[in-house]
């Protein structure tokens, strides 16, 4: 080949092999932020909240327009949950009618009762036939954390608030999300501070919307020892929690300043659920809650401890459908971004927490730094 074909030749593959990179995923790839920063940017899903400052508890439902896909992966040592064992792909019901996170340890899963009670008065659920008076089943998966001791009156003898709380929630669900101290987050401590809601979203560059909600109550601590840094810095998209940059310190192995002195077993838990609004599988959908659970280990720390019962929950609304070549390098992709965008909302959620009437903790606010 003469030198002057063999430079054109070069530079033709050259150009051809730039156009590939740019259109390859972590290379001058251009995703961006959802419109409102929250699990609602995935079209498809609402969310609902009540509390109850006197209690000190409170309830979060995510809810579907229509049944959805959903996985579940579970870490933490201590889990409390419903309804989890149907959401493998080898069982009967393949969607889920909504989604339930509760404060309230063991009596917060009766939240799930009012949301299944709520659905199934309007006709939602599952059913294998339709048949006049015989009321359909609604799949409503739950998952607790635990904030019993955390100073609210407690004493409901044989009443527990939660049904009613879940029935509340539900009812209002909507299209917007509020932030901190509220629903399943309003009693929640993120180790010695003051734990709550969070939510955050991205949009890849493809299109594909994937959304995080998560409740906070986690016995490791969400910024840097002594400081006012989130372990979740390197991820902050603008200054959605506080702009404060990534600290410079080196932290030792067994410094765990800023997490809860007196774990107990299910006295925390990390709650949270990811959705996208991919056409994806069960099965894709339990990679990416398992690829999402580094999310919560690059905002706490540490996490998946005894004393935890950290759940992840991931849903599709399939809005949009995903084509069969590439397939599971889409879900790769979209289980890097969710662990990211995951990570976002836990410090968002902390982030953006108020104190509670009578609640004794300390907010990110009053850090040192």
């Amino acid at each position: 080949m003469k030198r002057r074909d063999f430079l054109l030749s070069s530079l033709v593959t050259g150009l051809v092999l730039s156009e590939k990179a740019k259109a390859s995923p972590g290379r001058n790839a251009e995703g961006h932020v959802g419109q409102t920063n929250s699990l609602i940017d995935v079209e498809g899903l609402t969310v609902g909240q009540a509390q109850s400052a006197d209690i000190r508890t409170g309830v979060t439902v995510i809810l579907p327009d229509s049944p959805a896909p959903c996985a579940v992966d579970v870490r933490g040592g201590g889990p409390g949950t419903r309804e989890t064992d149907a959401l493998s792909s080898w069982n009967l019901v393949h969607r889920i009618d909504a989604l339930t996170l509760s404060g309230g340890s063991v009596y917060g899963l009766a939240a799930a009762d009012g949301v299944a009670a709520w659905l199934g008065a309007k006709g939602r659920g599952f059913a294998m036939r339709r048949v006049d008076g015989v009321p359909v089943s609604p799949i409503v998966p739950a998952a607790i954390l635990y904030d019993l001791d955390n100073g609210g009156d407690k004493l409901w003898g044989e009443t527990p608030p939660y049904r009613a709380l879940g029935i509340e929630a539900v009812s209002h669900a909507g299209r917007s999300v509020t932030l901190g101290t509220v629903g399943a987050g309003y009693g929640a401590m993120a180790g010695r501070l003051k734990g709550g809601i969070g939510t955050a979203s991205w949009v890849s560059h493809d299109g594909y919307t994937i959304g995080a909600i998560v409740a906070t109550n986690s016995l490791g601590s969400v910024t840097l020892p002594h400081e006012k840094h989130f372990w979740a810095a390197p991820f902050e998209q603008g200054n959605e929690f506080g702009g404060l940059g990534v600290s410079s310190s080196r932290i030792e192995p067994e410094d765990w300043s800023g997490t809860k002195l007196d774990p107990k077993p299910r006295a925390n838990t990390t709650l949270a659920c990811i959705a996208t609004d991919a056409a994806l599988t069960q099965d894709e959908l339990k990679r990416i809650a398992m690829m999402a659970q580094d999310g919560l280990a690059r905002a706490i720390h540490p996490v998946h401890s005894p004393f935890d019962g950290d759940t992840i929950f991931a849903l599709a609304t399939g809005l949009r459908k995903v084509p069969e070549e590439g397939r599971a390098l889409l879900v790769a992709r979209l289980g890097s971004i969710a662990a990211d965008v995951l990570a976002r909302a836990v410090a968002r959620g902390v982030y953006s927490a108020t104190q509670p009437p009578g609640m004794k903790s300390t907010l990110w606010s009053t850090l040192p730094g």
